[in-house]
Order: structure tokens, then C-alpha cells, then sequence
């Protein structure tokens, strides 16, 4: 599928389009894009918005509301980035992502959009006055935005009126253009907050937390503050109301599947649904069947997610950040404790781009004994994988081995043969760090030739999350 999209003459059209604008880099504010999207007719206007900010957790609860918005039987859309394995994943409507075709011909209105006599959006914008410019084609319901980074000066943060802002955690990155501490990225991210517009937020450091608030209360938002469910086990976990959604009484509880792995998406989850019962209060017709229909279906790739590779299990996830990391090892431990291989040596397939804190992402991550393979992310700003290796063996001197690779698939390839040596039984890799590295592999012939979805109830090493699903109910 993914080689029938890079090879559509319009896909290939649209990204070339996409290419000319690339120069312009990364350079937040509001004004190029909100005069592009008033060339454009204001589309911005014409789609309601669940907006949607964060350091973690935004694309797996855009995921969330996006699939139970549609359950319910919504026409709606949803936009997210980066992409995995090409642009066309970034928009999509009812969870399908948008033809090659009608991207090209969104993009072509923009660029006949842009003003000569004005500073040139960046790629960024364009693609975003696209999404606005298509949802509002396709008179979408609503949609589900995500900030593509911060949120106060990002180029999502256009609408005065969101139906709901959300923020779903708070942690340091992309310090080098939100400020230097934890305060500094919550004033950024509480940028999306508008006046008097219902605000649910995840939960957060407490430094980050108190900016929040301030932001809050000058704002005279109606906040919920929202604590993780409860994990029940077997792919099930417990939701508290939490106050803040009158007439909904606090403490009233809804059991519901949890269908994407990992503790944090208690976290999540819960965000996702207290957003979706403010919408309930709104007036939107979302039945508990819509959450259980919804909630079943949710699927956000390359979030710890299992594949298997000549007999090999490959758990595959983009922990790009320090906290993504951390939630990436709690997984693996849980993995390996009911697996009965705790304290096993873990085999890592791993790259990064040169900007994040590199250190940060190893310590979390690795143990001694481990096996690292490091590789180089193609196509993008990488870290040198030399470079990383003497970083590796700082935070954890007694790694079993680490090796570098220029090409990701000799040493995904190098890495699946040791796994195969010392646990001949259960083999395990894990292949992680940037989203585009993953991206790449995704699309490479090597994986569409040799890696399949893996069935999480025969691995052994793998909880249990995918039970049959019983039925649910609401308190």
C-alpha cells in the first residue's frame, strides 16, 4: 500500500509541491497563516475544533476522540503529524486518510493563495491551510486538531472558539525553541487556552502544573483536571469522572476497552474521554455504545506496537522525547515480568535526529547488558550513530555490546540475529527512537516483504491486551 502511494502521479505531485517550501524550516507565529487562511476564505471558521496540545500522548488521544466522534456517526476529521510513511496520513476523515488527488488539489488552492508581497509560509502552514481548507470542503462536523508544536504561536492555534482545548502531559522538549524549563513549554502549550472555552488537562509536573492554572484562571476557563483510569487488567480499564462536567456527579465510573498497550494510555484514554463528556454537555449525542464501538477500534501505528520478522518479535515505537522513553521501558518491564525474563538483556534497534537530549532518551532506556545497535535516521538531520555510542556507554557503561550502522535494515537485520543467538526460545527486538526512522523502515521492501502484525495473545514475553472484549457498563 505504501509503494501504491509514492507511486501515484499525484502523491508524487503534491509532495514535490510540498518540496519548495521546505527551505523555510521551522519558524513559529500566527501571522503568515492567519493571512494565508483569510486568501483562502477563512476555512478556520467554518470547522468546529477539539484542539489538542501536549509533549506526549496528543496523536494516541486525537486517535481516541477521532474514533469515537466517528462511532457515533460524526463526519469527522482529524489532523495530526508528523507522518509515518507519507503526507496523506496527516489528513484524514473518518479515520481514512485523505486521496492523493484531493491533497494535491487542496495544496495547489493554498500555493494560488499566497501573497507575493508578503513573508512566505513555511511548509508547516501550507500544509495546515490545507487541512483547514479541506475539512472545511468536506463540511466535516468537527475536527480533531493536534498542535504540531507548542501551541501558542503553532500554526493550528487560529480558532478563537475550540469546542475544547486539551493538554494531555507537560515535559521538557523541544527546549530550543519553547524556552529552557518546564514553565517556559507550559506557557507555550497553555497558548492554545481561549477565553472562557472548556479546557481538560492531563495530568502534570507540578511546575508546569502552576502555569497551567494561572492560565486557567485568567482565561476564566472551565476546567477538568483529569486523573489516569484505573488499569483493570485483560485490556480493560475503570474511568472516574472527575469534577468539573456538570450534571455528570463526580466519581461516576465507565469500564471500557483499552486497546492500545502501554500505562500511559490510562492516562490518555481518560483525557480522551473526559474531552469527549464535555462535548456530551455540549450537546453532541455520544452513547456509552459510541465509546465501547469507538474505544474498540482505536489504532495509532508505531506505538509500541508488536511485528513479527523471520520468527523475530520486533516491538516497534517512536520514543523520540525522555518521557516517551520512560513509558517505553515501564511497557518492556510489565512485558518481561509476565513473561517470566525479568532482568533479561534487551536487543535495541535505535535512531535519532541530532536536536533532542539525547541522553535523557538513553538513561531511561537502557540496562546493563543490553545490546544496542545504533543506525542512522535517512533523510533527516540524524545523530551520528558514533557519536550516540559514546553517549550510550556514559549513561550505561556495562552495555553487552553496541554497534553502529550507517543502513537501519543491516542493523535491524545484525540485531535479529543476536536475539536469535541468546534467546533462541522467545527472540525479541525492540526498534525505536524517531518517528521518521520507523517511517522509512515501514516503507522500505525489506518490511512490506518480511514483517507481519504480530498476535499479541502468542507471544509470551507480551501482557495479555487483547482479550475478547466483554461487555461494558457505565455507573
Amino acid at each position: 500500500m505504501h509503494q501504491a502511494i509514492a507511486l501515484d502521479p499525484a502523491y508524487q505531485a503534491a509532495e514535490s509541491l510540498l518540496q519548495q517550501f521546505e527551505r523555510f524550516g521551522v519558524d513559529l507565529g500566527l501571522d503568515r497563516i492567519q493571512h494565508l487562511l483569510t486568501r483562502l476564505g477563512s476555512p478556520h471558521h467554518r470547522v468546529p475544533i477539539i484542539h489538542v496540545a501536549g509533549s506526549n500522548g496528543k496523536g494516541s488521544v486525537c486517535a481516541c476522540l477521532s474514533a469515537v466522534l466517528t462511532a457515533a456517526g460524526y463526519r469527522v476529521g482529524r489532523y495530526t503529524s508528523p507522518h509515518l510513511v507519507h503526507w496523506c496520513e496527516r489528513i484524514c476523515i473518518q479515520d481514512q486518510p485523505i486521496a492523493a488527488a484531493d491533497l494535491y488539489s487542496a495544496l495547489q488552492e493554498v500555493q494560488r493563495a499566497i501573497d507575493p508581497d508578503q513573508p512566505c509560509p513555511t511548509q508547516f502552514e501550507v500544509f495546515t491551510a490545507a487541512a483547514w481548507l479541506y475539512f472545511a470542503q468536506q463540511q466535516v462536523d468537527l475536527a480533531v486538531m493536534e498542535v504540531g508544536l507548542g501551541g501558542r504561536l503553532d500554526a493550528t492555534n487560529v480558532c478563537d472558539r475550540p469546542l475544547v482545548s486539551v493538554i494531555t502531559s507537560l515535559s521538557l522538549e523541544h527546549w530550543q525553541r519553547l524556552g529552557p524549563t518546564l514553565a517556559d513549554i507550559a506557557r507555550e502549550k497553555a497558548g492554545i487556552l481561549k477565553d472562557q472555552c472548556p479546557a481538560v488537562i492531563g495530568p502534570l509536573p507540578p511546575m508546569a502544573d502552576a502555569v497551567v492554572r494561572g492560565r486557567i484562571e485568567a482565561l476564566s476557563c472551565p476546567p477538568v483536571w483529569v486523573e489516569p483510569a484505573q488499569d483493570c487488567g485483560e485490556g480493560w480499564a475503570l474511568y472516574t469522572t472527575p469534577a468539573g462536567l456538570d450534571p455528570l456527579p463526580p466519581g461516576q465510573t465507565y469500564r471500557y476497552p483499552l486497546t492500545l498497550p502501554g500505562q500511559h494510555q490510562c492516562s490518555n484514554s481518560a483525557v480522551a474521554i473526559a474531552a469527549l463528556q464535555v462535548l456530551q454537555r455540549q450537546g453532541w449525542q455520544i452513547s456509552t455504545q459510541h465509546f465501547d464501538q469507538g474505544l474498540r477500534q482505536v489504532n495509532w501505528p508505531a506505538r509500541l506496537q508488536w511485528f513479527s520478522w523471520s520468527g523475530c518479535s520486533v516491538l516497534v515505537d517512536g520514543a523520540h522525547n525522555p518521557a516517551g522513553a520512560i513509558a517505553l521501558r515501564q511497557y518492556v518491564d510489565q512485558c518481561m515480568t509476565r513473561g517470566d525474563r525479568l532482568h533479561a538483556p534487551i536487543h535495541w534497534v535505535m535512531g535519532l535526529l541530532a536536536t533532542k537530549d539525547h541522553a535523557d532518551i538513553l538513561q531511561p532506556l537502557l540496562r546493563p547488558g543490553d545490546r544496542l545497535w545504533l543506525v542512522e535516521v535517512p533523510g533527516h538531520a540524524a545523530a551520528d550513530p558514533q557519536d550516540l555510542m559514546d553517549i550510550a556507554y556514559q549513561v550505561c557503561p556495562t552495555l553487552g555490546a553496541c554497534e553502529s550502522y550507517t543502513d537501519p535494515i543491516e542493523g535491524l537485520r545484525e540485531a535479529i540475529a543476536a536475539s536469535q543467538r541468546h534467546h533462541p526460545q522467545a527472540p525479541s527486538v525492540i526498534l525505536c527512537g524517531s518517528l521518521y526512522l520507523i517511517g522509512w523502515m515501514f516503507q522500505s521492501a525489506e518490511w512490506a516483504t518480511l514483517a507481519t502484525t504480530l498476535d499479541l495473545r502468542q507471544h509470551p514475553i507480551v501482557p495479555v491486551l487483547h482479550e475478547p472484549l466483554k461487555p461494558s457498563s457505565a455507573g
